[in-house]
């Protein structure tokens, strides 16, 4: 009986330290990361009663891609794992206009020489509870159920010296988007390499957002990580400060990571 006993006891020991995590453990860490996304996108912006006109982005403004920069500070307790974010998005653009726009309350005549500016940060702050973690089982696999603000600060510009079309306006946004999601990792190699994917939403009132991406994790020695993918992002503003844009990013990145 006292064997049985002991056996049993021994048995739930080793359940508990391969099939659960430990509530306790810490991490924590920073990394940098460099997106190269294709762009596309629309713009309208009114004012006053006075209903501006639909800009292709690229076509009309001659918007080219760009490249972002973003850092991520993380830290996490068991389950448990907070990320706070920063990224900024800079587009600009210079060309004689192919046709008359209406921006923000003035016109600007076909064939004007026209500069135009696109600029936002990008604050997110992010929790993540793990409701299944077997990390701690042959390479691992975690499911994570995530909650997210995510807060644009921005501006749109458009300027000309061309006469009859001598306007600077600029209008300025703040959105914040509460977002809920998934996120999936699974270890292929130990915790040497690892696959990873998270998909982000939500839409409400006309507005919508999502951001999605799917990387793989190289950890060549302890605390440094090197990891690379594809990331998808599109944003739908319906009349935020007289501002109408649908707007979608895709493409590659690449990134560095300290963590502990």
């Amino acid at each position: 009986m006292k064997k049985k006993l002991l056996a049993i006891i021994g048995t739930l020991i080793l359940f508990a330290i391969f099939f659960t995590p430990s509530v306790f453990a810490l991490g924590f860490g920073a990394h940098a990361e460099y997106w190269i996304p294709t762009f596309k996108g629309d713009l309208r912006v009114d004012k006053d009663g006075t209903v501006g006109t639909e800009i292709d982005i690229k076509n009309d403004l001659g918007v080219s891609n760009e490249n972002f920069p973003g850092v991520e500070a993380f830290f996490s307790m068991g389950n448990h794992e907070i990320r706070l974010s920063y990224s900024f998005v800079s587009l600009s653009g210079a060309t004689n206009i192919g046709k008359t726009i209406v921006f923000d309350g003035d016109t600007y005549n076909v064939n004007a020489y026209v500069e135009s500016d696109l600029k936002t940060s990008m604050f997110d702050l992010e929790y993540q509870y793990k409701f299944l973690n077997l990390e701690n089982i042959l390479a691992g696999f975690s499911l994570g159920l995530i909650g997210k603000v995510k807060y644009f600060d921005g501006e749109v510009r458009m300027r000309s010296t061309t006469p009859g079309s001598v306007y600077d306006n600029q209008e300025d946004f703040h959105v914040p988007i509460p977002m809920i999601g998934l996120g999936v990792n699974v270890g292929i190699l130990a915790d040497i390499l690892e696959a990873r994917a998270k998909i982000t939403g939500m839409g409400y009132s006309g507005s919508f957002f999502y951001d999605a991406m799917v990387d793989l994790s190289l950890t060549p020695v302890p605390f440094f990580n090197i990891h690379g993918g594809y990331r998808a992002m599109s944003l739908k503003i319906d009349d935020v400060s007289d501002i109408y844009a649908k707007m979608d990013f895709y493409g590659p990145y690449a990134g560095l990571a300290i963590s502990f």
